[in-house]
């Protein structure tokens, strides 16, 4: 028996007042999570919308956020 470990890719977003949230890839596309949030914002198909989408989820007249890859 082998055990495989399946590794995502994530991005965690900031913005003036520290982390506003994160994008998780996986098979099933681009996760966007607001911090703090129980659940997911949704998942899209690409990054750009992902990151559109996280965006769009913050207060209104925020700057658009940093996104580092962890």
């Amino acid at each position: 028996m082998s055990t495989t470990d399946i590794r995502h890719t994530i991005w965690v977003a900031y913005g003036r007042s520290g982390v506003v949230g994160s994008i998780r890839k996986d098979e099933r596309g681009f996760t966007v999570t607001m911090a703090g949030a129980q659940a997911a914002a949704g998942c899209y198909p690409t990054m750009e919308i992902a990151k559109n989408a996280l965006h769009a989820s913050m207060t209104p007249g925020s700057d658009w956020p940093e996104f580092r890859e962890h």
